[in-house]
């Protein structure tokens, strides 16, 4: 296919719950991150920023508004961390803050991973050899137990290793949402990166079980609801 323009590259879906999912649908999808947004009475909430090629913030009008934005990294795997430098907050788990100031090919996964196989259609203007996610030191380090509170909602933090030693997830308690990062989809999980641990892994996913979720929002491919996050947990 054709190579996209910036203009067309990313795609916003509302959810009922004043959360809305933003992606890269020309990417495929076991590769695509779901970029979430939430939006809070005081401040609004950013969590992921995908690839990064493309400016995000000003090819998404939902990212332009003057309420002040936290953006907050799941893990700092490049597919999840790409645009952050956009952004003035940055808030990461303090194990992986290291990645996002200095984010080397090799400690993004980028290295063999960010290249011409990911895409159902490649960006205009991409170069594999090119590509480099760019550095963007965290304002805030986060940590298991930590408060985001927008005002109105308030998101609980849960570090998720297994995955990455950073792993983040967020769960707001009254409606039972858990932006769940890469610890948890609907699909493929991954355990064998150079820093993946299985046995953390299994203690992170024994914990989000066991928490009366309704919805699970993933960092990859669509969300579900918790009798699908037990199956997930179950086979694994």
């Amino acid at each position: 296919m054709e190579a996209i323009a910036e203009e067309h590259w990313y795609e916003v879906i509302r959810f009922a719950d004043g959360i809305s999912l933003i992606h890269e649908p020309w990417i495929q999808p076991f590769f695509r991150c779901n970029m979430w947004h939430v939006g809070g009475r005081d401040f609004d909430l950013l969590v992921d920023t995908g690839l990064g090629h493309f400016p995000l913030r000003a090819n998404v009008p939902l990212l332009q508004g003057g309420k002040p934005l936290v953006c907050v990294a799941s893990h700092a795997h490049f597919d999840h961390i790409g645009s952050h430098h956009e952004f003035e907050e940055r808030w990461i788990h303090a194990a992986e803050a290291e990645i996002l100031a200095d984010p080397r090919p090799e400690w993004t996964l980028a290295a063999g991973y960010a290249d011409e196989a990911m895409f159902i259609a490649p960006p205009q203007g991409w170069d594999t050899k090119a590509y480099r996610v760019k550095p963007a030191p965290a304002t805030k380090l986060l940590a298991d137990g930590d408060t985001i509170n927008l005002g109105d909602r308030k998101f609980t933090v849960i570090h998720t290793p297994g995955h990455s030693p950073g792993g983040i997830a967020l769960y707001e308690e009254a409606p039972g949402t858990l932006i769940a990062g890469d610890i948890v989809y609907d699909g493929e999980l991954v355990t064998d990166t150079f820093y993946s641990d299985l046995q953390d892994y299994r203690r992170s996913l024994q914990r989000l079980v066991a928490l009366p979720v309704s919805i699970v929002h993933g960092g990859h491919f669509a969300s579900f609801g918790r009798t699908r996050l037990r199956q997930i947990v179950e086979a694994f």
